[in-house]
């Protein structure tokens, strides 16, 4: 029962990382999007670095 009840709680928080992965994921894409408009090279390499932690991060999850 422990262990079933371990697993429930495990399962609750991979979900909520998910969320909030995503989340991230959509505030980054954005943010990609506008140093993309205005040419600033240094934000769209930063912001790739981080989409790419995020993706990884997902994978591991096997939310992606």
């Amino acid at each position: 029962m422990k262990q079933l009840m371990n697993s429930l709680k495990k399962a609750g928080l991979e979900k909520e990382r998910t969320a909030v992965l995503r989340l991230e994921m959509d505030y980054e894409l954005a943010t990609l999007f506008e140093a993309m408009t205005i040419n600033n090279e240094d934000a769209v390499k930063t912001t790739k670095q981080k989409l790419e932690r995020i993706r990884q991060e997902l994978l591991k999850l096997k939310a992606l």
